[in-house]
């Protein structure tokens, strides 16, 4: 056999040995963390196929799907279709302009709702002080019984420890249970706060929109919202140009912000300065957020952030407290109105003699 010969022979060989190998890789086909792997019986050749490519425009047009699906579901949830009904029969049975309509239904519903939770909240946190306060004697007693058990029973210190915050919790427990005043109950205010504030903004949203039916009673709002503004917004469907509800919504916050940190006795721990910092942020970031919104809904967000700054003032009052049926507490000042007005002045000269000392550097350098 000539050369020729034998080399087209071991050709034909190789072709028909590679064909029964791409038949064999179609069966031996394994998925491995979102790709597949060929495995070859002619050698360990792998060969890596991507089984979907994402790209930046799917991710997004995913996400958008998803929001739209969550707004759609909210909007069309039976608690805002029964707020956006109220809001409407609020327009028409009053006879009130369209934003006189929006801050008499914040009105009813902080009253309503959010005051009554509000003191049940300074309530229980007032229980929880008192409670705290009688610990610190039941823990003196506790540790000397706990000295008299070490040496009739030879506990180790492990065993003591273990002994003591058992007794210790016990008698948290039988107090809670006393007082009645589980500190989960302090937390109702936001578990119903902030649903409410939700479906209320989205119902003031459909009416925008004309959500979730674009019937004629839908138009009609519509149109009245168009007219139904005062002053530099006469459109409730268009966002405040003027930026003054925005800036005032960021100023009502941060003021709320504030007479939180002000009102405090004691100073204030590390993981509290950075909650009150963290909250300055927000209030300042929710300015050019509102901005964007029509005026319907900034104008409820700043009346119901007025309405929690009134709130928050009046329950600081020895006498309201007293009124409401609040317990005095450690931490509550006697004369509080004045302690937040010390605390302010006392910042103002911080700010001053900060600013008087800058403009004596900057001075003294040129």
């Amino acid at each position: 056999m000539s050369y020729c010969k034998i080399l087209r022979s071991n050709l034909n060989f190789q072709k028909a040995h590679l064909s029964s190998c791409q038949v064999q890789f179609r069966h031996c086909l394994k998925p491995a963390l979102g790709r597949q792997i060929l495995y070859s019986p002619c050698g360990p050749l792998l060969i890596y196929l991507n089984n979907r490519q994402f790209t930046f425009k799917s991710t997004v047009e995913d996400l958008a799907k998803t929001q739209a699906g969550i707004f759609k579901s909210i909007s069309e949830s039976t608690p805002v279709g029964y707020i956006q009904q109220f809001l409407v029969d609020v327009h028409d049975k009053t006879g009130l302009p369209w934003w006189a309509s929006i801050v008499l239904t914040t009105i009813i519903f902080r009253t309503c709702i959010t005051v009554p939770l509000a003191v049940y909240q300074q309530y229980i946190l007032a229980k929880i002080e008192n409670i705290n306060l009688e610990m610190k004697g039941l823990a003196e007693e506790l540790k000397k019984e706990l000295a008299v058990a070490i040496k009739l029973y030879n506990w180790d210190e492990r065993q003591a420890k273990f002994h003591f915050r058992k007794s210790i919790k016990k008698q948290w427990n039988n107090l809670i249970v006393r007082e009645n005043c589980h500190p989960f109950k302090a937390g109702l205010l936001m578990i119903f706060q902030i649903p409410l504030w939700i479906c209320l903004s989205v119902s003031l949203r459909n009416l925008v929109y004309m959500l979730p039916n674009r019937d004629l009673g839908a138009e009609l709002n519509f149109i009245g919202l168009t007219v139904g503004g005062f002053g530099w917004i006469p459109n409730l469907t268009v966002s405040d140009s003027t930026f003054i509800f925005p800036v005032t919504l960021g100023l009502l916050n941060l003021a709320i912000v504030e007479v939180q940190m002000l009102s405090r006795r004691n100073v204030p721990s590390k993981f509290q300065k950075g909650i009150t910092n963290l909250f300055r942020g927000l209030s300042v970031l929710i300015i050019p957020v509102s901005a964007c919104v029509p005026s319907c809904l900034i104008l409820y967000w700043t009346t119901s952030t007025a309405f929690g700054l009134i709130q928050n003032l009046t329950l600081l009052s020895p006498t309201v407290r007293r009124f409401c049926g609040i317990p005095q507490a450690p931490s509550e000042l006697a004369k509080p109105y004045s302690h937040i007005t010390l605390g302010l002045k006392s910042r103002f000269n911080v700010l001053k003699e900060f600013s008087v000392l800058n403009t004596f550097k900057n001075n003294k350098i040129k």
